[in-house]
């Protein structure tokens, strides 16, 4: 089976890529490296994928030319988009990674005699603030990246309604660990305590609830759709952790394993964050046997020394 994973440079597509390659699936990868933060870390992603075997095509989703890494391929995970809260990019930015990108990979897979599987990659901030329910729940977003993911999302599910795209959606819940965005809140916070820097905090989020997932627990899920697509096709399925901690809980965490305190820089409440989520995974079990594994202190563990390492290779260049 040959496997496109977009956005394979990225956090999730990079952990994904290297993870079907290891089951000996034929992989490749799509990425536009946009500089919406440091490329360094994509970078390194792929030069990790590429000694893996893996071969990433840098292009752009919204506007090249897809067909020549679309030959022959069976199944596409769809990770790539725009993320980041509304103040993060401008709306066109949102819309043009996030909707345009989907609807021109569609339209470019639409013809194609080999595709197998669509698997799209949403997020539980299509809910809005709370993110607690199942996935008949009505969606709420309150950020731009939540509406243009639900939009893309509705554009997968239109064309599988269709019949013309075999296809599927995820709603993923907080995905931390090693390779994580490094704007996100645990590589900031392990940032500030190995450097002796301020962490910046918006006002509130302390109390804010996360189903924080480990992203192994959720490239479990993944990898196994390829072995039950007769239950996932058509669904959308919430994948994450159904157990919450505090944002305040998880700052604790790190700071024990550091052995550190850290200072906190207060920043105003943030619009458009989410107040609580908590994954509902009772479809995901059912359908895919899926069980999370990873407990906060250990993922956390394992995501402290994967940045401390990551910070000290980047010192030295």
């Amino acid at each position: 089976m040959k496997i496109l994973v977009t956005g394979a440079a990225g956090f999730i597509g990079c952990h994904l890529a290297l993870r079907l390659a290891s089951r000996g699936y034929g992989v490749e990868g799509l990425d536009a490296f946009t500089p919406f933060y440091d490329t360094a870390l994509k970078e390194d992603n792929a030069r990790t994928l590429a000694d893996a075997g893996v071969l990433v095509h840098r292009l752009d989703l919204a506007s090249d030319d897809l067909q020549g890494c679309l030959h022959d391929v069976n199944a596409v995970y769809h990770l790539a988009a725009q993320p980041g809260l509304s103040a993060s990019a401008s709306f066109e930015t949102y819309l043009r990674q996030n909707v345009t990108a989907t609807y021109r990979l569609i339209e470019a897979l639409r013809e194609s005699s080999a595709l197998e599987m669509f698997i799209n990659i949403s997020t539980s901030s299509v809910y809005g603030k709370y993110a607690t329910g199942d996935e008949t729940t009505e969606p709420r977003p309150t950020s731009y990246y939540g509406v243009t993911k639900l939009a893309a999302e509705q554009l997968v599910m239109a064309a599988e309604r269709e019949r013309k795209l075999p296809a599927c959606s995820f709603r993923l819940f907080s995905v931390y660990g090693p390779r994580e965005r490094p704007d996100k809140l645990y590589p900031k916070l392990i940032r500030a305590l190995l450097e002796n820097l301020p962490l910046p905090l918006f006002e509130g989020s302390e109390e804010h609830r996360r189903s924080y997932t480990f992203v192994d627990d959720i490239v479990d899920g993944l990898v196994t759709t390829l072995d039950h697509w007769g239950g996932c096709r058509g669904q959308i399925i919430n994948l994450g952790n159904d157990t919450a901690i505090t944002t305040g809980e998880g700052i604790r965490i790190v700071e024990e394993i550091l052995g550190k305190k850290v200072q906190i820089q207060r920043l105003p409440r943030r619009p458009g964050d989410q107040i609580a989520t908590q994954a509902n995974i009772a479809k995901a079990r059912m359908v895919l046997g899926y069980a999370p594994r990873v407990l906060p202190a250990a993922g956390l563990g394992i995501t402290v020394a994967w940045n401390r390492d990551y910070l000290q290779r980047h010192a030295r260049q």
